[in-house]
């Protein structure tokens, strides 16, 4: 198996993985500007034989009145090769490239609120935490779960107090 940065030519696997796997789809347009506009976010998971079995793509937010922070837009891995955490990989991946390349202070996603797999692996295995409820989210009319992952933890400043010490 293997995690990588995805790239313009994997698009339509990506879609065709989205398709197969998930209720909310999106039209090329929509992850071609994910691929052009954020390339370091986006990541795909890849089997023994080269195909892709699973993807995030994920972009920064744009509203210049918040604090930079990132998105998860879509993360979808086939059921045959789940449970292998190549999803935890991914998002990892992209949660450190957010922080490390855009200056992200959170990231943000939404999961429908019946959907436990995705809210176990979110909650218990990435820390993110329900930050809100959004009534009716979906085009079915279900709730999802705006989650959130601080960057800015404890966890990542005893670096920057060190290299203070240092001067």
């Amino acid at each position: 198996m293997n995690i990588r940065q995805a790239t313009v030519e994997d698009l339509i696997y990506i879609q065709a993985c989205n398709l197969l796997d998930l209720p909310e789809n999106y039209q090329m347009k929509y992850y071609l500007y994910h691929a052009l506009t954020w390339p370091q976010l986006s990541y795909v998971a890849e089997n023994e034989d080269g195909k892709i079995v699973g993807y995030v793509l994920a972009k920064m937010e744009e509203d210049p009145n918040v604090p930079p922070h990132g998105h998860i837009t879509s993360l979808s891995v086939m059921r045959t090769y789940r449970r292998l955490g190549l999803a935890q990989k991914m998002m990892i991946q992209s949660t450190l490239q957010m922080k490390e390349v855009f200056g992200a202070h959170y990231v943000s996603l939404h999961v429908r609120k019946t959907n436990r797999a995705a809210i176990g692996l979110y909650r218990d295995s990435l820390k993110f935490e329900v930050h809100d409820i959004e009534k009716k989210y979906y085009g079915d009319g279900e709730d999802a779960l705006a989650m959130r992952l601080n960057l800015d933890e404890p966890a990542l400043k005893p670096r920057k107090v060190i290299e203070e010490v240092n001067l």
